[in-house]
Parts: structure tokens; C-alpha cells; sequence
């Protein structure tokens, strides 16, 4: 599963706990919180397709159902996601469905030559560009939280370029697609931690989601770019 529209997990202006309005400790305490359940993210997201990957051909016969309740428990998050125990309810439930939804490409993937291989590729390479990533976003004195906008609209152009191409089934444009994919989640996992570090974020569940998406996109992106160039077709 991946690219969604990403303003979901930011309201300008209207924080709940304004960076403002926090010091030092609260934002150490927030920036804890959302790598705790951001790392917990993870977990349920693996959980979710190691479940699915035996099921890999109904899912994939269920995708549009299964893929729009995914997008329910997004939208249904924003509405909770200030509500303790329900939040963490509806936000493990939207993360272990992305396991779901990604399992008919994982099972895909293993029956390429090397399947496993790709698999681990991808993944290991995923968590460089996002550790990389990460750190640049920390280190830099340059500030890249301004950068919303373009971003989103950069997002939204290549939901539409991948949206056409689900119609024309062009395996070069798949590629382009991919390739930018990468690129532009990258670029996000900068803005979104230092959104993070300076506590731009209503609740600490927006922050983990957000760079649980940035990791999702990055790394399917990455498996359908290795599965085309690590496969025997």
C-alpha cells in the first residue's frame, strides 16, 4: 500500500500543543513517544503481512475492499486519535491492513528467483535511505518544515501519474513512478522529523504514522523496483 495523502497528520496553525508552547522536556517526551510507536508501527505492519502473505490471492482478489477500509481507519484515526485506548485501537488496526494490502506483492516477490533476497534488499536499503534520512533531518541547520506545500503537490501529481497508469499497465512509466516514489518519501522523512523535533505535531500518533508511511512508501517502492530488475522477466 502507499502513497496517501499525507496532510492528514498536520493542521497548520492549530496544534494542540503548539512547538511555541512546549519546552524542552515536553518535546524530548513527544519526540520519545512518536518513536516508540512508531517502532511499535512497524511491528503490527510485519505482523499484519506475515498474516497476509498466506492468503496473498484472496487478498489480492479483495483489494479494493480491503484497500478502502484501509483508508477508514486513516480518516477514522483523525477523529480519535485524541481518545486514549481507542487511538492506539484504530492505529494498529490501520497499520497491521497495510501488512494485508502488501502481502499479495511480498508473495509475489518470494516466487521470483531470489525472491527472498529482494525482499531483504529492499528492506535493508529502505532502512539506510530512512536512517540517512533521519539523521540529515537532524543535523542540517537548514529547515525544511516550510516545504509542505510543494511536497503535497508533488505527492499529488504522482497519485495521479500512478492512478493513469493502473489504465495503461506501462512498465516504464511503473519504473519512472517508483523511482520517484523513492525520491520524494525521502525527502518527506526530512520534513516529518523535523516537524517531529519541534513538536509540530497535534499528538505523537500523527508523527508515528506519518514516518510509518514515509518507511511503507519508500520500501514498496524500492521491492517493485528490485523485483523488476532482480527477476526473470
Amino acid at each position: 500500500m502507499g502513497l496517501y495523502d499525507r496532510d492528514y497528520a498536520r493542521e497548520q496553525n492549530s496544534f494542540t500543543y503548539g512547538s511555541t508552547h512546549r519546552d524542552e522536556t515536553q518535546i524530548v517526551s513527544f519526540v520519545k513517544q512518536t518513536y516508540k510507536l512508531f517502532a511499535a508501527s512497524m511491528m503490527a505492519g510485519a505482523v499484519g503481512a506475515y498474516v497476509g502473505i498466506p492468503l496473498a490471492g484472496a487478498i489480492h482478489a479483495m483489494f479494493w475492499p480491503l484497500f478502502f477500509l484501509e483508508i477508514g481507519l486513516l480518516i477514522a484515526l483523525q477523529f480519535v486519535k485524541g481518545k486514549p485506548g481507542i487511538n492506539l485501537l484504530v492505529m494498529f488496526g490501520f497499520v497491521f491492513m497495510t501488512g494485508i494490502t502488501l502481502a499479495p506483492l511480498l508473495s509475489y516477490t518470494l516466487g521470483l528467483n531470489g525472491g527472498a533476497a529482494i525482499i531483504g534488499n529492499a528492506f535493508a536499503m529502505t532502512a539506510v535511505v530512512f536512517g540517512a534520512m533521519s539523521f540529515f533531518a537532524i543535523k542540517t541547520t537548514k529547515d525544511f518544515t516550510g516545504y509542505g506545500k510543494p511536497l503535497m503537490i508533488a505527492l499529488l501529481v504522482i497519485i495521479g501519474f500512478s492512478i493513469l497508469n493502473v489504465f495503461l499497465g506501462n512498465p516504464m512509466l511503473h519504473i519512472v513512478i517508483s523511482g520517484v516514489v523513492v525520491v520524494l518519501f525521502s525527502i518527506l522523512v526530512i520534513f516529518d522529523t523535523q516537524n517531529i523535533m519541534q513538536g509540530a505535531y497535534q499528538t505523537p500518533i500523527d508523527g508515528a504514522i506519518a514516518l510509518y508511511l514515509d518507511f511503507l512508501n519508500i520500501f514498496t517502492a524500492l521491492l517493485q523496483l528490485f523485483g523488476v530488475f532482480g527477476g526473470d522477466d
